[in-house]
């Protein structure tokens, strides 16, 4: 028996689990994969555990291996405990060119805390510096709880910041 049976996935993720299947062949369950990671990580304030990925793997019917290399190679998926509200950084060149690089340190100072590290309060967890958000014509730009924000200037970051809950 796998560690699966000690984590039921919820009725709710199971709805959105199912309604991603209907935009897949039946015999490809698999491509729901992403969006089956992301909703329970969802359920479970920001991070997978082995038995939620096991029991995605048994939902999906795809071997538990095939789901731990998935959710170790995408940056969207946390493995460990993090902060509530996860930030990340665009350092590529249009974002570097526009202030990328100070606006990292900014948040760093303001938080207290380095890339990969989460606040004491468990708040905010400052998640990396992205290879490129795509959003080259309004840099610097940030990604928060998977929502972007543009133009970024020190005020606008705290306004952004001070906002969440």
């Amino acid at each position: 028996m796998t560690e699966a049976t000690t984590y039921q996935i919820s009725a709710h993720a199971r709805e959105e689990i199912d309604h991603w299947l209907t935009k897949y062949p039946a015999d490809q369950r698999q491509s729901a994969i992403l969006a089956a990671l992301r909703e329970v990580q969802h359920e479970n304030n920001g991070y997978l555990t082995t038995a939620m990925l096991d029991a995605v793997a048994a939902y999906l019917g795809m071997p538990q291996i095939a789901v731990y290399e998935i959710a170790s190679f995408y940056s969207m998926f946390e493995t460990k405990p993090v902060g509530h509200h996860s930030i990340s950084i665009c350092t590529n060149i249009s974002c570097l060119l526009c202030g990328a690089e100070e606006i990292v340190d900014y948040i760093q100072k303001k938080l207290g805390i380095k890339i990969g590290e989460s606040t004491r309060d468990g708040r905010f967890y400052l998640k990396q510096e992205e290879e490129c958000l795509a959003a080259c014509c309004a840099a610097p730009m940030m990604m928060v709880d998977h929502i972007y924000y543009e133009n970024l200037t020190r005020e606008k970051i705290d306004k952004i910041l001070d906002q969440l809950d």
